[in-house]
């Protein structure tokens, strides 16, 4: 059963577009979105476990160069 999470990202200013293209080279990122609003970017992501998905947020996600702050959302339902 796949295991899925939506992140919430704040990045530096006018470093979106980059942000979102880096993002969806990540293969566990299934849509990344340019937002208004409280937050810049908004992303899910699934992988088969949540070990794995951890790691790809932390290896990964997290070092692309722009994003200043991250918020994980779980999902939990459908």
């Amino acid at each position: 059963m796949a295991v899925g999470a939506y992140i919430l990202v704040n990045v530096e200013a006018g470093a979106e577009e980059n942000v979102v293209a880096a993002l969806k080279g990540i293969p566990e990122v299934k849509q990344a979105h340019i937002v208004t609003g409280l937050h810049d970017v908004v992303a899910y992501l699934e992988s088969d476990d949540l070990n794995t998905l951890r790691d790809v947020i932390i290896k990964n996600l997290r070092k692309v160069s722009g994003i200043s702050r991250t918020v994980t959302c779980l999902a939990v339902g459908s």
